[in-house]
């Protein structure tokens, strides 16, 4: 899952970051509402954090600029603003959920899972391609019933290839999903990461499960 997180306190906002990539999550940064709508038209995310007060363009305004184009994706907002005047703002300009702060992590990580789930945006809780099978809820992967042990960003690629199975899917839409844009298009990371999980899910014969489409990307075969 990638996730936006549009916060102008650094300091919470690597805070929070961490924690979501300490769960298997891949996060963009925004720190002012103008990049954080720009990011949002431009990119594609399964979730947005958004702050209220933000500098440059608010939260409320950001979330109803994107909604007025159309882009459904689920927003939690964040904010220290806690009358319900403000809540019913936060909601009726287009959030999906209002979380307060100071919080628990545990708490956030509960509503972004929640929101997940949601109907329109809801995802395979468990996954099968031949003998693998991965449990989004616990992040967990096994083949012919036994634990992979994966790193969280092998889980997060192998997530996506068998999310996306038997489609071709290319270096860059693996980037996109599975790691921020700290990373430059040109990296070999993907590639590295695909060697690192054939060697784990099929050692004598790499291509079994994920096979090189020379010149576009690869597919996991269903």
């Amino acid at each position: 899952m990638r996730l936006l997180l549009v916060e102008d306190n650094k300091k919470l906002s690597s805070y929070i970051k961490k924690g979501l990539e300490n769960n298997s999550y891949s996060v963009d940064c925004a720190f002012d509402g103008e990049d954080g709508i720009k990011q949002i038209i431009y990119g594609e995310y399964d979730l947005i954090v958004l702050d209220i007060l933000l500098p440059k363009k608010d939260g409320i305004s950001v979330c109803r600029e994107m909604r007025e184009k159309n882009i459904n994706t689920p927003v939690l907002m964040l904010t220290a603003k806690v009358e319900t005047e403000d809540k019913i703002l936060g909601l009726d300009s287009g959030s999906d959920d209002y979380l307060a702060k100071p919080f628990d992590f545990n708490e956030l990580l509960a509503r972004i899972r929640a929101l997940l789930r949601r109907p329109k945006e809801k995802k395979e809780e468990v996954i099968n391609a031949k003998d693998i099978s991965i449990d989004g809820s616990k992040h967990i992967a096994m083949k012919a019933g036994i634990v992979l042990e994966l790193t969280l960003k092998e889980y997060s690629v192998l997530e996506f290839f068998m999310r996306n199975k038997d489609m071709v899917i290319s270096r860059e839409q693996l980037l996109d999903h599975c790691w921020d844009l700290s990373f430059e298009s040109f990296s070999n990371i993907v590639d590295v990461y695909v060697k690192r999980l054939r060697k784990k899910i099929s050692p004598d014969d790499y291509e079994e499960y994920i096979q090189t489409i020379r010149g576009i990307g690869y597919k996991f075969r269903k």
